[in-house]
């Protein structure tokens, strides 16, 4: 069903990751062109991602036609496995923007609580700048999961990805000025229009906009959830280094004095925990000689500096999904704060999360939570 008007005119919100989910959905990687060796070795990671959040909450993967029977037979059986087209599988950023609305009818009950999202896609920065040519099946993702749903649809016009963005569910919303203001993706807005889209689409009041993302993360162009995410409302956790000669310093350290410097949509100083990146990595000869090279999508060399991030985790119910790069002492540390930041929390580690750096994510990128029923409307309604 889709809807007229703007989510917040509605009455909807996109509420906080640590919110309750009712479910995480996924894609399946298969391109070569962007996974080395036929995607043996992404597809393991991706079922170690899968297994892992399903331990916390149901978790759908989608697989084209050609790859769903090794899907279902490399996936847990509690994991639901449907058959779907797409171009590649970063569901973060193709499928839909979840929304809640917490508020009742004028009769104490309404029917549709849950809302969905669809926003425009062009690869990370179109014919030019984006990560492959064709994404035409991308476009259709956000929609078919609302259709399997049957939830409502507020489809949008403007390039937005889902790993641009961050919220705290209370009114503030995170980004990056060098993505969303990126002239690869809405050249014909400004920066003020943006912010009014946020707001009438995220339910948001205040935009906070840190000016880079993670150094090296070029595919799309600085998305937020590599670089910073709310813990909870008022607490921020910041990729950070101590490396004063790495680029990455001057991003964390001016991103710091941003965050350090504002308030959020209610007014409360921001506490920010810093979170030490690994590395640096970079993609070896034999990783980069995996990988196909048919020219449909951007070129993946050696000796590039991977773009490995540990903020880049999911937010289960009751569990953080974090990524682990071989890197013992950052692997231990990051696991270390996550475990303070989210006490109420499991802290899970995924090994071998290089893989899906590889291809110009992490575990944020491939995941999209599915937001359950506010509680509190849920009891009304019962």
């Amino acid at each position: 069903m889709e809807m007229n008007g703007t989510p917040a005119v509605h009455g909807y919100q996109m509420p906080a990751e640590w919110e309750t989910h009712s479910q995480c959905w996924m894609g399946w990687p298969e391109r070569p062109d962007n996974w080395r060796d036929n995607a043996v070795h992404g597809q393991r990671v991706f079922a170690k991602v899968a297994t892992a959040i399903s331990k916390f909450e149901p978790v759908t993967v989608c697989a084209s036609a050609a790859q769903w029977d090794n899907a279902r037979n490399q996936l847990p059986k509690n994991i639901r496995v449907i058959e779907m087209s797409m171009n590649d599988s970063w569901f973060r950023d193709t499928g839909p923007t979840i929304v809640v609305n917490k508020s009742t009818s004028s009769s104490g009950t309404q029917v549709q609580k849950v809302a969905g999202i669809d926003w425009n896609f062009n690869s990370w920065g179109g014919v030019e700048d984006g990560c492959y040519s064709d994404w035409s099946l991308d476009l259709f993702v956000a929609r078919k999961i609302l259709d399997t749903e049957r939830l409502p649809r507020f489809p949008h016009s403007m390039i937005l990805e889902g790993g641009s963005i961050h919220v705290d569910g209370e009114g503030t919303c995170l980004t990056t000025e060098e993505c969303l203001l990126n002239k690869n993706r809405n050249p014909h807005l400004t920066k003020e229009q943006i912010e009014d889209e946020l707001k009438a689409y995220l339910g948001v009041r205040k935009i906070i906009w840190l000016p880079c993302g993670l150094y090296g993360d070029d595919d799309t162009n600085g998305h937020i959830d590599n670089m910073c995410c709310f813990v909870k409302p008022g607490v921020v956790l910041l990729s950070w280094t101590d490396d004063e000669t790495d680029p990455q310093y001057e991003r964390s350290v001016e991103a710091l004095s941003v965050l350090s410097n504002t308030t959020d949509a209610k007014g409360r100083n921001l506490q920010v925990i810093k979170l030490h990146v690994p590395g640096p990595l970079y993609m070896t000869d034999e990783e980069a000689a995996g990988l196909a090279k048919d020219g449909e999508a951007k070129p993946r060399l050696a000796g590039t500096r991977l773009a490995a991030s540990y903020v880049n985790f999911y937010i289960a119910n009751g569990g953080i999904i974090t990524p682990q790069f071989g890197d013992k002492k950052w692997d231990d540390e990051a696991v270390r704060v996550l475990s303070q930041a989210f006490p109420n929390h499991e802290v899970v580690r995924i090994e071998g999360a290089r893989e899906i750096v590889l291809g110009g994510g992490n575990i944020h990128c491939i995941t999209q939570q599915q937001p359950a029923i506010p509680t509190s409307v849920a009891k009304q309604d019962s």
